[in-house]
């Protein structure tokens, strides 16, 4: 073997296959990673917002955690430590549904409601005062003009920040190789293992998260054009 072929990797069915299964892994830690993210910074965000004098210091100690311990040591913790503490029936269980995937899941959901969650807080904060005095001039009650006001207004503000925190979660997917989830930098490195063309295969991992990660920008974009009057009419 010798020299730079990168039809070595995309010409063998075996190695296309890998990649395929490593890339729909990707998509199923990262959808669901995602989907836990998103439903637990909507809690966290309520729970704060609430009257409940507690919600702010439970919610503010949950975030620091999640911001200051590397999601790496999260992931580790999650799978080779909680994992290790539960019932046997438990991680049998487990074990036969894919127990890698479903902790990589929890680890990156867990982490990523912490960014969310400051996300949907930062936007509602950008919306002025007079948003809600204007409101009620209307004759909205309080839950009235959160729901059509308020709210409206502080998501898209929140859009920005969400979308590059969802690309993040995309690229941190690659994370849970540690606990042997077969998402697609395992794929890649055990394509490596067997091929020994590291140049080759390493370039379409590459291109390959960075297509990925261009099209989820992509759709964010769209989906802030859409949700603002404003630059929907000038587009």
């Amino acid at each position: 073997m010798s020299g730079f072929d990168l039809s070595a990797i995309l010409t063998n069915p075996d190695y296309r296959a890998m990649l395929l299964q490593g890339i729909e892994m990707t998509f199923v830690i990262y959808i669901g990673s995602w989907l836990l993210a998103m439903t637990l910074a909507i809690l966290l965000f309520a729970f704060r917002m609430s009257p409940l004098r507690i919600g702010d210091p439970i919610v503010k100690a949950y975030v620091s955690y999640h911001r200051n311990v590397p999601t790496l040591v999260q992931l580790m913790l999650w799978y080779f430590g909680i994992y290790s503490l539960m019932p046997q029936g438990v991680t049998d269980w487990l074990a036969n549904h894919n127990a890698e995937a479903i902790f990589a899941v929890i680890g990156l959901g867990l982490c990523q409601a912490a960014y969310f969650s400051e996300d949907l807080r930062s936007g509602l904060r950008s919306v002025g005062s007079g948003q809600m005095e204007a409101a009620k001039a209307l004759g909205h009650g309080y839950v009235s003009a959160m729901r059509f006001v308020i709210m409206p207004q502080g998501l898209r503000n929140a859009l920005p920040p969400l979308i590059n925190h969802s690309v993040s979660l995309f690229k941190n997917s690659s994370l849970a190789i540690v606990v042997g989830a077969s998402e697609l930098t395992h794929a890649i490195k055990e394509i490596d293992n067997v091929s020994f063309r590291t140049f080759e295969i390493y370039l379409i991992g590459t291109v390959i998260y960075l297509f990925f990660s261009l099209i989820i920008m992509v759709l964010g974009a769209y989906l802030s054009v859409r949700s603002d009057p404003v630059r929907r009419a000038r587009a």
